[in-house]
Parts: structure tokens; C-alpha cells; sequence
């Protein structure tokens, strides 16, 4: 469902994405990993054909995205990282306005509508301007017009963040029942607890490099083989591959020199009195 062939975008001397090499499957739910920087955020935007690769391609659904985006596009939904809306339009009035833009049928796009507004809990606020509308409600609206039009494959940057708990699990539940239904989800996020649960195999990109790929428990053999692995969670393997072990230890240096600090000065209290 999705394929990437030595995707790479380069900006003058930066190297954004490198040479990236992966596949996504039918039934998949796909979790992108890596720090900030990293490249996530330029790999999707290649996949769905918002930006153009400097070599390499990409395929969505079988369609090759460069040579015909818009057939790309019309199997594929796209919700990025911060909630871009019209603020002027009602959510309803964007709703249709992308119902409008992917050609689907008026009474479609009504009845769609009416089911998306239920299920995000904005029924209630559907005629009101997306201006007056908090982070979380945006999000959820971007969410709705990424799935009126039934996507094979859905890809979404950061989809939980500004989501409450309640929304963020009905979001998880989509992602898993699109899968189930034989599309496929890339979901890109920095909450590993989140792709530890709900993705089928993930990808790790550092500096542009994809450096691991498959699911967490093959990742966890790779990474620390033989029993001691068993007990790493996606954070512990994810610290471990990027590197990010010595934030580890920064963090307990810090906390055992305010203890230090702290028993220090009490101390010195102690012996004042």
C-alpha cells in the first residue's frame, strides 16, 4: 500500500531524507519514530506528494505519486502535524468544501458529514466558525476531512497531540479498524507508549536514515540480544538506537546532585541548630 525506492530530499548542503527504503502492507498499522529533526515530517509530505522528491520514489496504493499526484491523493488522506483549518468556514462548510474538492456525491458527502460530526462529539458545534474552536477540536475536525473520503491509506503526522484521552482512544481505534478493513495507516509520533500499543511494525529515522525497521519485538532482538532484551520497552530500545542513552544518565546525574544538594543542606541546618 505504501512503497518508498530510495526517497531523498535535499535542501542546498542538508540532507533531509536519505536514500529511505520501506514498504507498508495491506492490514498494517506503520508507527515512524525519531527525534525532533529527524526527517519524519519530509518523509510524509513525499508520500502523499506535498513535496518533491530530489531522487528516489514513492508509491501509494500502486499509483507512483510524482507521476500522478492526483490519483495518489484520491486513495489517500493526509492529516498533518499542526491543524491548518479555514478559520471563516463553519466545520461543516470545510466538510463539504473537501467533499467538493475529492468529487464525492452531495448526499454522500451530507450523510458522511452528519457521521463524522457524531463521532468526534461536534454535532453540537458543526455551524460554528473554526476560528472560535480550541487546538483539540481542530485536530479532531483535520481528522474528520482526512476520513470523509474512505481512504485506502491515511497517513498522520503527531495525530494525538492536543487530543484528550477520550479522543485520542477513539482516534487509535479508527487507525486499527482501517487496518482491519485491509487499508493501511502511517502514523508518525513522538508518544512511543502510543506506537508501542498500537503499531503493527515500526520505523526508526535518524539524521534522515531510516536505522531500524520491524516490529518491537524484532527490534528488541536486534538491539539487546538474548534474554536481557525481554524486558526493553519501545522507549528503552528507542533511547538505545538513537543514541539517547546519555540523556538517560544526565537525568539520574541531575537527580542524585539535587539529593546531594539537598541532604547537604540539611546538613548544614542540622549542625547550625
Amino acid at each position: 500500500m505504501i512503497t518508498a525506492v530510495n526517497l531523498t530530499k535535499r535542501y542546498g548542503s542538508l540532507t533531509a531524507v536519505d536514500n529511505l527504503n520501506l514498504t507498508v502492507k495491506p492490514g498494517e498499522i506503520f508507527g515512524f519514530l525519531g527525534p525532533n529533526g529527524a526527517g519524519k515530517t519530509t518523509t510524509i509530505k513525499m508520500l502523499v506528494g506535498l513535496t518533491s522528491p530530489t531522487s528516489g520514489e514513492a508509491w501509494v496504493a500502486g499509483t507512483p505519486v510524482a507521476k500522478d499526484p492526483v490519483a495518489a491523493k484520491r486513495v489517500l488522506g493526509y492529516v498533518p502535524d499542526t491543524p491548518h483549518v479555514y478559520e471563516r468556514l463553519t466545520a461543516r462548510e470545510l466538510l463539504r468544501f473537501v467533499g467538493d474538492l475529492r468529487r464525492l456525491p452531495p448526499d454522500r458527502t451530507e450523510k458522511k458529514i452528519d457521521e463524522l460530526m457524531a463521532l468526534f462529539e461536534l454535532t453540537d458545534r458543526q455551524d460554528e466558525l473554526l476560528g472560535g474552536f480550541s487546538h483539540g477540536m481542530k485536530q479532531k475536525v483535520c481528522i474528520a476531512c482526512a476520513l470523509l473520503g474512505e481512504p485506502k491509506v491515511l497517513f498522520l503526522d503527531e495525530p494525538t497531540v492536543g487530543l484528550d484521552p477520550r479522543s485520542a482512544r477513539l482516534v487509535k481505534d479508527i487507525l486499527r479498524r482501517i487496518a482491519d478493513d485491509g487499508g493501511a495507516v502511517f502514523v508518525s509520533t513522538h508518544v512511543l507508549e502510543i506506537a508501542e500499543r498500537m503499531c503493527d511494525r515500526v520505523g526508526i529515522i535518524q539524521n534522515g536514515v531510516l536505522i531500524a525497521e520491524g516490529t518491537v519485538e524484532e527490534l528488541r532482538s536486534k538491539a539487546v540480544p538474548g534474554k536481557e532484551g525481554a524486558g526493553f520497552s519501545l522507549e528503552d530500545l528507542f533511547l538505545k538506537l538513537t543514541g539517547g542513552e546519555e540523556y538517560k544518565e544526565l537525568i539520574r546525574h541531575l537527580s542524585s546532585d539535587q539529593t546531594s544538594s539537598g541532604d547537604s543542606s540539611a546538613g548544614d541546618v542540622a549542625r547550625r541548630e
